[in-house]
């Protein structure tokens, strides 16, 4: 089955907020959206792991190897907080590794908690109280995250040598794979390679607006060549480098027209896509 076409009058809205003072540790940040139209929405890997309420269940969900492709029904509202990379352990009480890829309902982790929190969500229509609700739920469950694990994550966006990294938090190396393996579900190398990809989309407004190019991204990011780089993005998105900073330039071209919100942020998802 190919991708639906999207209709002429749908949009889709994404709205990001920093986390209270008091959850900056642990959450990256909170967001709610409409959907605008049905399709499969692919949320590429960077380790981090959101909760997500649909107006049905609240669910987790979670990559850090590879895109995941999620239906989206057109009138679906949702409303989530991204736990940090390194952080999502700390939070859900469970190794990552003992998690699926993809989309795990809350209730079969937390039980009675995430159900009461259901109730409570469905009550309210109003995004900002809901996220609310998310925001009071993950500090209630919260333990503190190992701060090594969170330097080593921040570390490992740019370098690339375990030995270095673990010199750099202090601990070993063998101890450093062990509490990323944990903590987040990948060992350094693989964390290392997400944490860079999405350095590189984090440069695709840059690269739509012609301020820089796709060899000089590669060069600045630590890549060998853009070949590299090519075969990175296809590897974690599905998509070549090109595929990806022309979606960017469409949907700058559509905020310049709408005047508001775009689409859906390109480090975790499709942009358009929510």
């Amino acid at each position: 089955m190919g991708t639906p076409l999207r209709p002429v009058a749908a949009r889709s809205v994404y709205r990001a907020v920093a986390p209270p003072p008091a959850l900056a540790d642990v959450l990256a940040c909170g967001w709610d959206g409409q959907t605008g139209w049905a399709r499969p929405l692919r949320v590429l890997p960077d380790g981090c792991a959101d909760l997500v309420w649909d107006d049905t269940a609240l669910t987790l969900v979670v990559t850090v190897s590879a895109p995941l492709r999620l239906w989206i029904p057109a009138s679906s509202s949702r409303v989530g907080v991204r736990l940090r990379c390194g952080a999502a352990a700390a939070v859900l009480g469970t190794p990552m590794p003992e998690l699926p890829a993809g989309a795990t309902r809350l209730s079969d982790l937390w039980g009675a908690d995430a159900r009461r929190t259901e109730e409570i969500l469905a009550a309210s229509e109003n995004p900002r109280v809901q996220r609310g609700v998310l925001e009071e739920l993950v500090g209630r469950r919260s333990a503190a995250p190992d701060r090594r694990v969170l330097a080593a994550v921040r570390a490992l966006g740019v370098a690339s040598r375990a030995a270095d990294v673990a010199d750099a938090v202090g601990v070993s190396e063998r101890a450093l794979r062990r509490h990323l393996v944990d903590a987040v579900g990948a060992g350094p190398k693989q964390l290392h390679r997400v944490r860079r990809f999405q350095r590189f989309l984090g440069r695709l407004d840059a690269l739509a607006t012609r301020r820089t190019s796709l060899a000089g991204v590669a060069a600045d990011l630590g890549y060998a060549d853009q070949s590299h780089l090519g075969r990175e993005c296809r590897r974690l998105s599905g998509s070549s480098p090109a595929a990806l900073v022309r979606v960017a330039e469409k949907f700058q071209t559509a905020s310049a027209h709408r005047g508001h919100d775009r689409g859906h942020d390109l480090p975790r998802h499709d942009p358009g896509a929510l």
